[in-house]
């Protein structure tokens, strides 16, 4: 097996980075691979721990399902090694890294097939994307720019959306919502697909988790 390794990247803090890797992780690994579950595991790279916390929580509320999913850390140089070893037996690989230190997410992102850059739809988030994106040119990393907690409706939304295209990278056909549920499944280490799977939000995820999918398999 040689499985796909999906970087969520992000210098900015409070991007909603680790809340979409999480449903990314869950997403990926309710969709099918050839009729059989695909494997999942979740690498994370950022010292703040969130994640790890996430999963915890998530044995708790689960107990031996939360199993579907496997969670590993590492840091710095150790992310890349880590990933590639990981993605040997996974099927996917969805690695969080830290916000503000390029030092530790540059191997993360040299390791990844494919590069998810959350971005709120505001210029401030908009200018402080840049470095991310430079950083990621430089390892020659294939991203996808996602929207994330948009505004329904909203003319800053879409003019925002505009001035993402703009930047010279693809940007996901999904936008995700700017909705309570994604924050508040975290807590109890699930995700909006598991506490309100009809749910928009949990469309906007799946959705976006295929998308995802279908740029790794060109």
């Amino acid at each position: 097996m040689s499985g796909r390794i999906i970087t969520v990247a992000q210098q900015k803090g409070g991007s909603g980075k680790t809340t979409l890797a999480a449903h990314l992780a869950v997403a990926l690994s309710l969709q099918p691979i050839l009729g059989a579950k695909a494997r999942v595991a979740l690498l994370d790279c950022d010292p703040q721990g969130s994640l790890g916390e996430w999963f915890e929580a998530r044995e708790v509320t689960l107990g031996d399902d939360a199993t579907e999913l496997s969670f590993r850390t590492a840091s710095g140089w150790g992310a890349r090694r880590e990933a590639r070893s990981l993605a040997r037996d996974y099927n996917f690989v969805v690695i969080d890294t830290p916000p503000k230190s390029d030092v530790e997410s540059r191997p993360a992102i040299e390791v990844a097939d494919l590069v998810a850059v959350p971005v709120q739809p505001t210029p401030i988030d908009l200018w402080a994307t840049r470095p991310t994106l430079e950083m990621i040119s430089k390892e020659g990393t294939s991203c996808l720019l996602v929207i994330n907690r948009a505004q329904s409706r909203s003319a800053l939304t879409q003019e925002m959306a505009t001035a993402i295209e703009a930047l010279g990278h693809p940007a996901a056909r999904t936008r995700l919502g700017n909705r309570v549920g994604f924050a508040a499944s975290m807590g109890r280490g699930l995700t909006l697909l598991e506490t309100d799977p009809g749910s928009k939000g949990a469309a906007e995820i799946e959705a976006l988790a295929a998308e995802l999918r279908e740029l790794l398999a060109r």
